[in-house]
């Protein structure tokens, strides 16, 4: 070996390994500094030394297009960094999905909004875009009766602000004590007017809901406690306060009925619905509403990405059990139809 070669391991061992830097591996030489430059720059030449360049958002932009492919999305979106607690991949994906919603939102939409967590977050980052004609649409009921909040009307304020957009508040509870109270209710044109704007919106934003005693979908005061158990045992999550089974089936038919706003089908008829949700407990409640087809744009932080991507099987809009990617372009006519929009 020559003896440039045999310094120029010297130098870039000195220099990478140890991390010393170029004056100290001169002075440990007895080199100048220039020379040990030229020393680096031979090695590297050499292929005595290789440098990786590891960009997590590369990673990120991967992930996503896994992401694409399996659930047959439009467009996914990944924010990247691992093992984030909860509320940092909530407020990372708050962060990426306004970004997302701002890039969807044209002259003229309808879009329609549910509430959460996740939303509230994306609400918060959304900065102004002004549009012309834009309708903010109200997708379900707010209104709670515990200590606990939605947050509905600042979700919808901040859509509005961000848009200059016209409200379509809806200032009802999302589950109603009995369904003949609801059929009452119902009767009022203005509130009517509403659930059929938000049954024909152009876009939908939303988030799926995972399960357990402290959720917030269970906690409104609007169901009884052997509902709650119920759903604790059989549902898989809610997509605007929908429950849902791992087969893609209505988890509690009582519960559904007394339910306001926009159903699974009606929802899954939208042309753009773009869905945000972060957190890895959210895995089985995401998969199976991305089985069943209720999105078509993701953005989700990458320990829930990575947790879909390891997950095999899912419910289809037909119930099926199924490990197949599944998007909204493989739904039947009939689920697509049924619904009368008007303009």
């Amino acid at each position: 070996m020559e003896r440039r070669d045999e310094q120029a391991i010297e130098a870039v061992k000195l220099y990478y390994q140890q991390g010393l830097s170029q004056a100290e591996v001169a002075s440990r030489m007895g080199l100048s500094r220039p020379t040990v430059a030229k020393l680096l720059a031979h090695g590297r030449e050499r292929g005595f030394v290789t440098i990786e360049i590891h960009d997590p958002r590369e990673d990120a932009s991967e992930i996503a297009e896994r992401l694409e492919q399996r659930f047959g999305l439009a467009c996914a979106r990944v924010a990247h960094g691992h093992d984030m607690a909860e509320d940092e991949a909530i407020e990372q994906v708050g962060r990426l999905g306004a970004q997302v919603a701002a890039q969807l939102v044209r002259d003229g939409m309808s879009v329609g909004i549910s509430w959460g967590r996740t939303m509230s977050a994306l609400a918060a980052h959304l900065t102004r875009a002004p549009r012309v004609g834009v309708r903010v649409v109200q997708l379900k009921g707010g209104t709670s009766f515990s200590e606990r909040a939605t947050h509905d009307f600042e979700i919808m304020r901040s859509f509005c602000e961000a848009f200059d957009a016209e409200p379509r508040y809806l200032p009802l509870p999302v589950i109603f004590q009995d369904t003949a109270m609801l059929s009452i209710v119902r009767r009022d044109r203005v509130i009517e007017r509403i659930l059929e704007e938000g049954r024909c919106v152009d876009m939908a934003v939303f988030t799926v809901g995972a399960l357990g005693r402290e959720a917030l979908s269970l906690n409104l005061g609007q169901l009884e406690d052997a509902e709650v158990d119920a759903l604790l045992r059989d549902a898989a999550g809610d997509a605007c306060s929908r429950f849902y089974t791992c087969e893609g089936d209505i988890a509690l038919a009582s519960v559904d009925r007394r339910t306001v706003g926009i159903t699974l089908d009606e929802l899954r008829a939208r042309p753009v619905r773009l869905l945000v949700a972060g957190g890895r407990l959210k895995a089985q409640a995401l998969q199976t509403a991305l089985h069943m087809g209720l999105a078509t744009h993701l953005v989700v932080d990458q320990d829930l990405a990575l947790a879909l991507l390891e997950r095999q099987g899912g419910a289809t809009p037909n119930g099926v059990l199924d490990g197949t990617p599944l998007g909204w372009e493989h739904l039947s006519n009939n689920s697509l139809t049924h619904i009368n929009c008007t303009a």
